[in-house]
Order: structure tokens, then C-alpha cells, then sequence
């Protein structure tokens, strides 16, 4: 597969607290994995139930508060966003969580350089970027070459849940699965372990609709 080098997200603002900051810096050796060497999932997670990827958790809480809740997972948190990062460094010291690893790297890179192939039970991608124009739909991320890289990760009968609030993106994210032969699955309701993101509660501020989908690889 070609590799992809259109990137999936934007820059957002760079404004970091200096706790964010100290935390990024002080602290990433214990919480961070470097992405220029592959990595065995099993080896750093030794006795997880199940080895989850978190693609794009914005400020963290989201991805904290799943880890709390089931702390027999391993979870591998991939962002960019420098404050995200430093923020959820700050909330797994706090708690003493050993669960969480985080990458600081594009999504499409870390999965296919450094994650074995059939290496992941699941993955989560919660309110991805939408592209709302139409000029910029070739940079969602959820597209075929996604769902072919994924499919290379993710373990027989694992799944990929993915949350947006943007309703064309729900239904671009259900034709592209449709089109793909590698997943069944479709819209559920919202479970509750997922809980609310600061993304998803900007939209419903703002009335927008919230869909979930959940996809099983074949």
C-alpha cells in the first residue's frame, strides 16, 4: 500500500501551560513511546485483556477516563496537539495510571512503521477532524486506504469505533464503509463507556447531532 502522506489533521493552537509544558518534558520517558522503532504491544502490555488505539484524544480526559474505567486494557494514545499531550501526561501521573502510552507522531505513520500487523484489538477515533469543505475531503482521515491500513492492525474480529458530530461526515463514514468489503457493522447508540469529549460537547452546544459507528473486521 502507497504510503499516506496527506496529513488527516490541522495544526491547532500552540498555546501550552507551563504544568503542560513541564509535564511534556519531565515526564514523557515514563509515559511516551518514541515512534523510530517498532514496537510488540504484548511486551509493554503484558497482561492486557485487550491492546485498544486511541487516534487524535484532543485534551485527553476522554481517553483517561476509558483507561480508568478499565484498566485491564492497554491503551496507546496517538496526538500531535502539544497541550493534549502535556495535559494527559499531567492526568496519568495524578492518577498513578500505567495503563496509557502515548505517541507523538501522524496516525497513519505510528501504525503502519511501528504496530505488528494483527497486533490491536480495537480501535478508537473519536470526532475526527471533518473537512467540512469540499475541497478538503481527501484529508479525512477515514477513507479506503485507512480502513486497508487498519485492517492490517487490528486482530481477527476486533473493531474500530468511530464518533463524529459532523452529519455528512456520519454519512461519507458510512459510504466508505460500505464500499469496503474488510468490515461489517454499522450506527449503534452511543455506549456508555464512552464518555463525552470537550469536542463533542462543543457540538451539541452548538445542536449538532452525535454518531456513533462500530465496524468489525471480517
Amino acid at each position: 500500500m502507497e504510503r499516506l502522506t496527506i496529513k488527516s489533521y490541522k495544526a491547532r493552537g500552540t498555546r501550552i501551560t507551563p504544568a503542560q509544558s513541564a509535564a511534556r518534558v519531565e515526564l514523557w520517558t515514563k509515559y511516551g513511546i518514541e515512534n523510530d522503532h517498532a514496537i510488540d504491544p504484548q511486551v509493554i502490555f503484558p497482561t492486557a485483556s485487550e491492546i485498544i488505539v486511541e487516534i487524535g484524544y484532543g485534551m485527553g480526559e476522554a481517553t483517561a477516563t476509558i483507561a480508568r474505567e478499565f484498566p485491564q486494557n492497554g491503551y496507546f494514545a496517538i496526538e500531535v496537539h502539544q497541550p493534549g499531550i502535556g495535559k494527559l501526561i499531567t492526568i496519568l501521573e495524578e492518577h498513578t495510571m500505567t495503563n496509557v502510552k502515548l505517541i507523538d507522531a501522524d496516525a497513519h505513520e505510528v501504525l503502519e512503521d511501528i504496530f505488528p500487523n494483527k497486533s490491536v484489538d480495537g480501535v478508537h477515533l473519536f470526532f475526527p477532524d471533518p473537512w467540512p469543505k469540499s475541497r478538503h475531503h481527501k484529508r479525512r482521515i477515514v477513507n479506503e486506504g485507512f480502513l486497508e491500513l487498519i485492517s492490517k492492525k487490528i486482530k481477527q474480529g476486533g473493531y474500530i469505533h468511530i464518533a463524529t458530530d459532523w452529519q455528512p461526515y456520519a454519512v461519507w463514514i458510512q459510504e466508505v464503509f460500505e464500499q469496503s468489503n474488510l468490515f461489517s457493522g454499522g450506527e449503534v447508540e452511543r455506549p456508555k463507556w464512552r464518555p463525552p469529549t470537550r469536542f463533542e460537547k462543543k457540538g451539541l452546544s452548538k445542536d449538532h447531532e452525535v454518531s456513533d459507528f462500530r465496524y468489525f473486521l471480517h
